[in-house]
């Protein structure tokens, strides 16, 4: 597997039970915590071999630390950070490599294993299959907004709760269920990613505005004029392939395109198994949402948002 089709990570295959899926990313400090840091950082390496339906088993440390101008310990608090997500992985932490940089940055590169027959993708979605997402939106904007001590600090608890929590647990409830296709929403927003997942016009999917969870504070700090860097590229990244209907207020389509850190699943299934799995997942404490539907395609149009 390869870059055709822009998956959450590469895949190559051993042999016909094994195949080996590979990531790497690394993030710009959301939050002065180091440790807090470290978490979040691991959690969206750790995310894109979920993605693929896959177990992470090592992960390489990627860090770039301005060692001239903050200590040693946070560098420390960093690391003990992604140590403590990459054991409840069940991964092992086996080396890395570090720079000076002037800026802090951290993340993992990523090995995991999966089998070469239920590997995840984010094309595959069919006509009928129903949109099921994990987590909320909006950790974007309240990153931002923190900076300018406009969030509460119990709306940036639950934020970084979220961005820390790692994907494993959807992965391992859904490997029960017929998975057509999956990404997790990260950089892009929601929109970004749910376009690739149309496969280039093959499919169309149909959003639920009104249906799309969201993080406490977060639209209130798009309606005070908080935005991010990211919203705009990502706006023009989907404006040609999208549909949306005018009941569709200006900060839902804010919200649809907010980047997120450490995101969660957006996944297509059949109709008939997406009740089961939604009770599945609700029953292993996975907050679930669902917020559409998987339409045939006209090659043009590969996003349809509505309000209801």
């Amino acid at each position: 597997m390869g870059f055709e089709t822009s998956d959450d990570a590469g895949v190559y295959r051993l042999d016909g039970e094994r195949a080996l899926v590979n990531t790497a990313d690394f993030i710009t400090p959301p939050v002065d915590d180091g440790e807090i840091f470290g978490k979040v950082a691991a959690a969206n390496s750790l995310s894109d071999i979920y993605a693929m339906g896959g177990r992470p088993l090592t992960c390489l440390n990627l860090v770039a630390f301005p060692s001239d101008k903050l200590p040693e310990e946070i560098l420390h608090d960093i690391i003990r950070g992604a140590a403590i997500k990459i054991a409840e992985a069940g991964a092992q932490l086996v080396g890395g490599h570090t720079i000076m940089d002037e800026e802090p940055k951290f993340g993992l590169a990523v090995t995991g294993i999966v089998h070469p027959e239920r590997i995840w993708r984010n094309v595959g979605a069919r006509p009928g299959d129903i949109l099921l997402m994990t987590k909320k939106l909006g950790s974007g904007v309240l990153f931002n907004a923190n900076l300018k001590g406009k969030v509460s600090q119990s709306a940036m608890q639950a934020c970084l709760e979220q961005a820390s929590e790692l994907n494993r647990v959807p992965c391992e409830v859904l490997q029960d269920f017929p998975v057509h296709a999956c990404t997790d929403i990260t950089g892009f927003g929601l929109a970004g990613h749910a376009m690739e997942m149309s496969n280039q016009g093959e499919v169309c999917l149909r959003i639920h505005a009104g249906r799309v969870p969201v993080l406490a504070e977060a639209r209130e700090m798009y309606e005070a004029g908080v935005s991010t860097g990211s919203n705009g590229p990502n706006r023009l990244l989907v404006q040609s392939w999208w549909k949306v209907e005018d009941s569709v207020d200006r900060i839902d389509r804010e919200l649809l395109v907010d980047p997120l850190t450490s995101g969660g699943l957006l996944v297509a299934l059949p109709e008939g198994a997406a009740e089961e799995a939604e009770k599945a997942l609700r029953e292993a404490d996975v907050p679930v949402s669902r917020i559409g539907q998987v339409l045939a395609g006209d090659g043009k149009k590969r996003l349809e948002i509505v309000r209801g």
